[in-house]
């Protein structure tokens, strides 16, 4: 090899991106490729690495939104997916897509998907902790009743081993009662009278407590893929499952960036946009480029919070006051900015549209600048 040809070979390494190299490296040793063919099939590589990069000054946040809107126009306005006897309802195709680029912190559907550890990774145990995790109120293991006679709420609980902790749980929640404890059952009163409409209130209030299991998990099922067993859960509380022994927490997730982000980072939040709005997309046998959904999950997140594609989000803090004008709430948008004597810098794309300017991209980015003098020309 010649050093112009080594100089050339060398570059090309450099330029590639570090998962390209490592991938490059794991399928020679693999194949056990001579120092020729690894050469050849860098060279494949990096021509296909940089025929795949977008120009510069191309307008890709245009081509972004084109690409993901334009076949989610063919999306099922309405998909569940019902997995288990039990019937977990998933919401999936374009309700869940408006879901995650919406970054709604209350979703439709809340569910985890649990991994345990090796050791746990049986059928037997990913049914027990299903069970130990769905979380159960008073009303789920207990009677509860009002006695108006003596003004007060008897719990009878199915099993007398909830009682001690029933009565912890009420002690720690509720104010301004009185708990007696009765042989098979436990006597809430208030320590001041109470009308039927407050002591029905106080009952259901008591009810809803939860006594066991995790809190906001409501259902679980279990499902095996491969060689895992894994807990699907309706309802979310990750930062709580995590604290479990037999989770595995390199592979455990919830489907809301919000709660992802709060546990594990914005990092995570943003990988989690990410898959679940690809996942979203081939559900429905749609091919749109990762790229395009990476670029969506680093504007939503690039600010260390989840932000909405929106006029509350991203739309709405765009530096351009006709940009913003120009997407939702435009009388809103010129009289704040005329009021603040604000100026728009004409950087963007649709400002420069609206008032009929060439667009700074593409060519429209380039500015030509003579070499010669005033007196030369």
């Amino acid at each position: 090899m010649s050093k112009k040809s080594q100089r050339i070979y060398e570059k090309m390494w450099e330029e590639l991106p570090e998962y390209l190299k490592e991938e490059i490296d794991r399928v020679s040793k693999k194949h056990k490729f001579s120092k020729e063919k690894r050469k050849r099939l860098i060279e494949k590589v990096y021509a296909e690495f940089v025929n795949s990069r977008f120009e510069a000054a191309e307008a890709i946040g245009i081509l972004t939104a084109q690409s993901i809107s334009e076949p989610a126009t063919q999306m099922t306005m309405r998909t569940y997916h019902v997995a288990g006897s039990v019937g977990l309802k998933v919401t999936l195709g374009l309700p869940r897509l408006i879901e995650i680029f919406d970054a709604r912190k209350e979703l439709e559907t809340p569910s985890m998907t649990i991994y345990l550890k090796s050791k746990h990774n049986t059928e037997k145990h990913a049914i027990e902790f299903a069970k130990k995790i769905i979380e159960k109120r008073i009303e789920n293991v207990a009677e509860v009743t009002i006695n108006l006679s003596e003004n007060s709420i008897e719990i009878k609980p199915e099993n007398p081993k909830y009682i001690h902790v029933m009565e912890e749980v009420i002690k720690k929640k509720v104010k301004k009662i009185e708990i007696h404890k009765k042989r098979t059952y436990l006597s809430i009163k208030p320590k001041k009278e109470l009308t039927v409409k407050e002591l029905r209130t106080l009952k259901e209030r008591i009810a809803a407590l939860v006594v066991d299991g995790v809190k906001g998990i409501e259902n679980a099922i279990v499902i095996r893929e491969g060689d895992d067993w894994i807990i699907q859960t309706f309802g979310s509380n990750l930062a709580e499952i995590l604290k479990m022994e037999e989770v595995d927490h390199s592979r455990t997730y919830s489907n809301n960036p919000h709660e992802i982000a709060k546990v594990l980072g914005i990092e995570a939040a943003r990988n989690l946009v990410i898959e679940e709005a690809y996942k979203a997309m081939q559900e429905q046998g749609l091919d749109v480029d990762i790229r395009f959904l990476s670029l969506v999950a680093d504007i939503m997140t690039f600010g260390g919070d989840v932000k909405p594609i929106g006029r509350y989000g991203v739309a709405g803090r765009k530096e351009s006051v006709l940009a913003r004008a120009s997407f939702e709430e435009t009388t809103k948008h010129l009289t704040n900015a005329a009021a603040r004597g604000a100026k728009d810098p004409l950087k963007g794309l649709f400002e420069n549209l609206m008032i009929g300017n060439l667009v700074p991209a593409g060519t429209g980015k380039v500015e030509i600048t003579s070499l010669l003098g005033e007196e030369d020309e």
